[in-house]
């Protein structure tokens, strides 16, 4: 049987099904094609449950129904046979041929096998990580960094125009914290006795940039603490009033000279946080400045279109939107009384913009503990003449991390967090970016970080490129070129394992293709799991390089397909694959 390009299986058989129900049931609307692959190999590669489906509203018994759909399948190149079973089941057997050729489909499209040949004509925009500036990134940080980043790469290879954007908050309290933070650390350095706030950002981080001031500067921004004014903010008993009277006592004491304080903090923070990315592999399209919303003017107009449709009223000196009219558990204030506009108001301005901009489908990526902020940016999306449902998005939860058995405490504003950095040089960035797609981005991830740094069957990363590594060790022991197998005659494959691991790669489209679905990178890790389980397994009990030269050279063709799917499905991860290990 004549190569041909990978067809999306489950499309074609659906055409070859809807094409037989319309002669069985031409006045019966489409119920809804599913095909679902089998648990037991000797019920087929595809199963399809459409005749239970129809038979209520044909009145017929299931059985009967799949009967005259099966009798009715016009003719597949892909197909050797469908059959009915149990209820009413249709399970589908592919060719052994078209199997066989998988092999040489997978070598012919290289680093393409797996992407899809559809153009979707969709731009999608990926918010992800976009925490706010004010040290250095987590681990908590690096899971919604590694699923933002996974997901966009398997969004692209579906056939989406992605674009990936991290949204600065160079705007609002929690730089001020870090500006006062900052300065009062500046003052130490001056020799100034300083009662540092308990609830400021505490780590060493912000020590180093009063220092580096320090340097640059020696006391050219040296105020006293000591005045009537500091020691009243610090006599509040409500540490986060507190905390806000010290910030206007900065502004105050050093007026023009606090604004560089602020942007010397948020510069310092933003260009750690960029190349800590990129180390890790993680790169954007945009870094979408909070602060340009409300000097573009933005954020009041935005308000502006939502009071002129009645959705905003004034109760207590601050502006509220009626965010309980599109289903939020009560109403949100987006300016407050003192005239400044909430971190909502920016939200709203921020998602109208990137619909202005001409996204067709905007994911954000959020951390569980904003799930409550969901139903009020849709709310203001709707009430903004916005489809909603052009939204989504993604939660992450927190990654929990174990060493010797033990969690690892953490606590971001007292300075005793694991920094994604601190992580990424314990564990390598491959174990980080793999451990850390290996659940649903809304599970409980507990992260081992013993179990991350061995090289053990046990940990997934290691197992999967070590059969990479093995499949090169393979190809380096037979000598050849590898771009010669791309038309190897793979007929001697015929072993349950080689048909299992035929199948296997001829489902990998399909893997790429449900993750990018329900946005779920873990379906890609998962799959290279069980490829890379099956491989060892066939590995072990069979020898490759035999002496009959047609069925070494069919092996060999199959262990080179299976390491491009490997590298491949690494590669969307963002994983590295080794030719040793």
């Amino acid at each position: 049987m004549p190569a041909s390009p990978v067809p999306d299986l489950r499309a074609h058989l659906a055409a070859l099904l809807s094409e037989a129900i319309r002669d069985a049931a031409p006045h019966v609307s489409d119920p809804g094609i599913l095909l679902e692959k089998p648990k037991q190999a000797q019920h087929g590669d595809y199963a399809c449950n459409v005749a239970l489906q129809l038979a209520k509203a044909l009145k017929r018994a299931p059985r009967d129904i799949a009967a005259q759909i099966v009798a009715g399948l016009p003719a597949s190149p892909c197909l050797e046979k469908a059959e009915v079973a149990g209820a009413g089941f249709i399970n589908f057997f592919l060719r052994r041929s078209f199997k066989q050729e998988t092999v040489n489909r997978v070598l012919r499209a290289g680093a393409a096998y797996g992407v899809a040949a559809l153009d979707r004509k969709k731009r999608v925009l990926v918010e992800f990580v976009s925490a706010n500036p004010t040290g250095p990134l987590h681990v908590g940080h690096g899971r919604g960094a590694a699923y933002g980043a996974s997901l966009s790469n398997i969004l692209k290879a579906a056939g989406f125009e992605v674009a990936r954007e991290y949204y600065v908050n160079d705007a609002g309290r929690q730089m001020d914290i870090l500006a006062l933070s900052t300065w009062l650390r500046y003052l130490e350095q001056c020799g100034k006795a300083v009662d540092f706030p308990g609830n400021a950002y505490q780590g060493d981080y912000v020590r180093k940039m009063a220092n580096a001031i320090h340097e640059q500067h020696g006391a050219m921004f040296a105020r006293d603490p000591a005045t009537a004014a500091f020691k009243k903010a610090l006599a509040e008993a409500d540490e986060e009033i507190r905390l806000d009277r010290l910030i206007q006592h900065a502004k105050e004491r050093l007026g023009g000279d606090y604004a560089y304080f602020h942007d010397f903090a948020l510069n310092e923070q933003l260009e750690d946080c960029r190349s800590d990315l990129a180390e890790f592999g993680v790169t954007f399209d945009h870094w979408f400045s909070e602060r340009s919303l409300h000097d573009s003017g933005l954020v009041e107009r935005a308000l502006s279109q939502l009071d002129e449709h009645g959705h905003l009223y004034e109760q207590d000196g601050a502006k509220w939107f009626r965010s309980t009219a599109f289903g939020d558990e009560k109403d949100r204030v987006v300016r407050r009384e003192n005239g400044q506009y909430t971190y909502f108001a920016s939200d709203i301005a921020y998602h109208l913009n990137k619909f202005e901009r001409g996204s067709d489908l905007v994911i954000d990526v959020w951390g569980a503990d904003h799930h409550g902020y969901v139903a009020r940016v849709k709310g203001a999306l709707a009430a903004l003449g916005l489809n909603p449902e052009q939204l989504t998005i993604a939660m992450v939860q927190f990654a929990v991390l174990y060493r010797n058995g033990q969690k690892v405490s953490m606590s971001t504003r007292a300075g005793e967090f694991v920094s994604l950095r601190e992580l990424r040089q314990e564990v390598g960035n491959d174990a980080a970016r793999f451990f850390y797609v290996l659940r649903r981005s809304d599970q409980h991830l507990d992260f081992d970080l013993d179990l991350a740094k061995s090289q053990s069957n046990e940990n997934p990363v290691y197992y999967v490129q070590y059969a990479h590594a093995r499949v090169c060790s393979v190809l380096e022991q037979w000598g050849g070129e590898p771009a010669e197998l791309t038309e190897t005659a793979t007929v001697t494959l015929g072993l349950e394992q080689e048909l299992a691991l035929l199948t296997r790669l001829m489902d990998y489209p399909q893997a790429v293709e449900d993750a990018a679905r329900d946005l779920s990178p873990h379906l890609v890790a998962f799959f290279l799991r069980e490829l890379a389980a099956e491989f060892h397994s066939y590995y072990n009990s069979t020898r490759i390089l035999v002496e009959d030269e047609g069925t070494k050279r069919a092996r060999v063709a199959l262990a080179a397909a299976i390491r491009q799917v490997l590298r491949n499905g690494l590669a969307l991860l963002g994983v590295s694959a080794p030719g040793r290990m």
